[in-house]
């Protein structure tokens, strides 16, 4: 007989605050807590408003709202027991790998439990020889790649945090390598799969790790970017690459942004197999500069890298130079050998702190948007005059090799005015890109803020098939309720 549902109360609207919303704890009936310390010991389950309170926030704006149980289950049939356990009492399941979500996803929007996988961290089998590895949710992009040094081969989606992998599969993550070598959803072979009753299943079947296929539905690729709403992600296997021979890193500068947008383009249109080609806007090369105490031109740059063979890198960095003196950009400022190069993108990937440290006590909220790369030059232009004219402060920087790019905003948390700003310009910029025939976002996701942009990009029709794509998989609507859809 399946034990009493868990009662929520309802949250009010929020603004732009993080702290946790305190609202009065009903919690989960305790039957439902003894099952769940059943399941997985006692150890690992935990009611504590301080524990819970660390599970309901991410890295984005959104304030804080906490789960009414946090799990850390030790392997996947712990998974599933709980899980069922969850869906026989319609109990809200929130997966939980490493909290740098900048879109709200792991927020408890209707309470529930939430599923802290960061225990199960095995690096399940390697195939050196097939180029894939199959990981669980607790390891991260970094830890992979400590564990592949010596083998020759290294995971290059790179998203800048230290994200869990499952994590990334389940946003879909991509990042600054993503123009040479693809996103998660180009680079994941299968995914063991909790479903929301319990079920395990494995979008190629058990232990496929072929390179290609055409059988059946691409079950995998439903379930990667689909940000915990269909299943609870609990293995993946991914596609590996060789290390290259060389690896080359450089910074120009250009007088205009449309002068770098426009170069950036021209490499691509050229065919040089750009590994990284970053843009920073002046604004967001003020706060590089300051907070990783390095000298660059305060002015619109790109950040470039090369990778493969010795004489393959000479001719591509030949051919760059070429295009970025016809767009009037400066001489290349060179990170040659592997600490400098390290040096340059941990600072890259440090822009999102270097910004907030230009405006200490302001609330931050990072959106993307994804566009045609012809697109690129006009909607960043018009994005730092729509910037200016509405009184934001916002560093731009973006994986413009993709046609992807970000804006950082910080608001004062007192200001209704500006919060409101803040949130008209982010719709604009957003149906911008649409307009361009581009994407709401890119690569940080749908969460909890951007589902109404969903519905005027994907359309009436097929927002009705993701719905019932939900139901079929989910037809209590427990899983990470409240988010994409």
């Amino acid at each position: 007989m399946a034990l009493r549902s868990a009662l929520h109360w309802q949250l009010p609207a929020l603004k732009y605050s993080t702290t946790c919303w305190r609202k009065p704890q009903r919690g989960l009936h305790r039957n439902i807590i003894e099952a769940l310390q059943a399941a997985a010991g006692s150890e690992n389950v935990s009611t504590t408003t301080a524990v819970r309170e660390q599970h309901g926030k991410d890295e984005s704006y959104h304030r804080c709202k906490p789960p009414d149980a946090v799990v850390w289950p030790q392997n996947v049939e712990q998974v599933s027991r709980m899980a069922r356990i969850c869906f026989e009492n319609n109990v809200p399941i929130v997966p939980f790998g490493t909290s740098t979500g900048l879109e709200g996803g792991i927020l408890a929007m209707k309470g529930g439990v939430c599923f802290d996988l960061t225990k199960m961290d095995k690096i399940v089998e390697l195939n050196t020889v097939d180029f894939d590895v199959t990981v669980e949710p607790g390891v991260t992009r970094k830890g992979l790649n400590d564990y592949l040094r010596g083998s020759g081969l290294w995971f290059p989606v790179d998203p800048g945090a230290d994200a869990s992998l499952c994590g990334m599969a389940a946003t879909s993550a991509s990042g600054t390598n993503a123009v040479r070598y693809g996103t998660m959803r180009e680079n994941v072979i299968n995914l063991e799969v909790v479903l929301a009753d319990g079920r395990i299943m494995y979008t190629a079947g058990q232990q496929r790790r072929f390179r290609k296929t055409s059988a059946g539905y691409n079950l995998t690729n439903l379930f990667v970017g689909s940000e915990g709403t269909l299943g609870i992600i609990t293995k993946t296997t991914l596609r590996l690459y060789g290390i290259p021979e060389a690896m080359v890193s450089a910074v120009c500068s250009f007088p205009t942004v449309k002068a770098a947008t426009d170069c950036t383009v021209q490499i691509l249109q050229c065919g040089i197999p750009i590994a990284r080609i970053e843009f920073l806007d002046d604004v967001m090369m003020d706060a590089f500069n300051k907070y990783s105490k390095l000298s660059y031109t305060v002015s619109s740059t790109l950040f470039l890298e090369f990778h493969g063979t010795e004489k393959g890198v000479e001719e591509q960095i030949e051919a760059a130079e070429e295009i970025v003196k016809m767009n009037s950009g400066s001489e290349f400022a060179w990170a040659k050998d592997q600490e400098t190069r390290n040096k340059l993108w941990q600072a890259r990937h440090s822009a999102w702190y270097a910004a907030r440290a230009l405006y200490p006590g302001y609330e931050g909220y990072s959106t993307d948007v994804c566009v045609p790369l012809s697109k690129l030059p006009e909607i960043i232009v018009a994005t730092k005059e729509d910037l200016v004219r509405s009184n934001l402060a916002g560093p731009i920087v973006g994986h413009v090799g993709d046609g992807n790019f970000h804006c950082l905003m910080f608001v004062n948390p007192e200001s209704e005015d500006e919060g409101r700003r803040m949130k008209e310009f982010t719709d604009r910029l957003a149906r911008r890109a649409l307009a361009m025939h581009g994407t709401c976002t890119g690569e940080h996701g749908i969460g909890v803020g951007k589902r109404h942009l969903l519905t005027e990009e994907i359309g009436a029709v097929g927002m009705q098939v993701m719905r019932e794509i939900k139901a079929a998989l989910d037809p209590k609507d427990i899983m990470n309720p409240g988010k994409v859809v």
